[in-house]
């Protein structure tokens, strides 16, 4: 079977934002009278606003003091100073190794898709200057279940026209690689504690496309002789 795209979370894996959600997130929960580090910043990895706010409310032992019109406005206000740290995004914020990967990928004429549950990716993308990189981005919009229920890379798939079982998935986070799996795609996990990834790598500097496809190969080949 050929290797038809790979799709990519992005945080963790394309660019590193996780210490401005963090930093977002701490301002509007010591509003509110939370307190949060940045280990508990870790857990909210591949989650979406509002599925983060609730734990955030949850963690600080208010998950019933404030109307859904209420929690909208928080994770409005959280998006808000988020969006406002993006402008400090330049390409040279990308992960070692993602521009040449992507350029390899794209000379093997294999598909690549994003796989992200941030409403902000595609302005991401663009500050990156790596949109055109991209064959499809699945909108976080209309996802309505978050990772790890596979339906963001469901949408990947079926957006880019392939098989999930005809692609590879990358990701960071252990809810994005039980996503990845559910959906039927072959898992990388990028960084520890990842064990349930197919292949689990330190960096993406590890991350290379002869990589990738001697991964596939082997894979392919095991499943075939089993």
């Amino acid at each position: 079977m050929m290797l038809k795209a790979v799709i990519f979370d992005l945080d963790g894996v394309i660019t590193d934002t996780a210490h401005l959600h963090f930093l977002a997130w701490r301002s509007v929960a010591e509003e509110i009278g939370i307190t949060i580090d940045e280990d508990f910043n870790a857990e909210l990895k591949g989650i979406s606003r509002m599925e983060s706010l609730k734990r955030i409310l949850r963690h600080g032992g208010k998950e019933d003091a404030f109307s859904d019109k209420q929690c909208l406005a928080l994770a409005g206000k959280k998006n808000a100073r988020y969006v406002q740290s993006l402008a400090s995004l330049t390409e040279a914020s990308m992960l070692p190794g993602i521009r040449e990967l992507l350029a390899d990928i794209r000379a093997a004429k294999v598909k690549t898709g994003l796989a992200s549950v941030s409403l902000n990716a595609p302005g991401i993308l663009h500050a990156l200057g790596i949109a055109s990189a991209f064959d499809f981005c699945a909108d976080a919009s209309r996802i309505i279940c978050s990772k790890p229920d596979p339906e963001i890379f469901l949408a990947a798939c079926e957006g880019l026209n392939v098989r999930p079982e005809e692609a590879i998935g990358i990701e960071d986070a252990a809810a994005g690689v039980e996503a990845i799996n559910a959906a039927g795609m072959l898992s990388v996990g990028i960084g520890p504690g990842l064990e349930r990834a197919a292949m689990q790598l330190c960096s993406t500097r590890e991350l290379t496309w002869n990589r990738l496809t001697d991964f596939w190969t082997s894979r392919t080949v095991s499943i075939r002789n089993s």
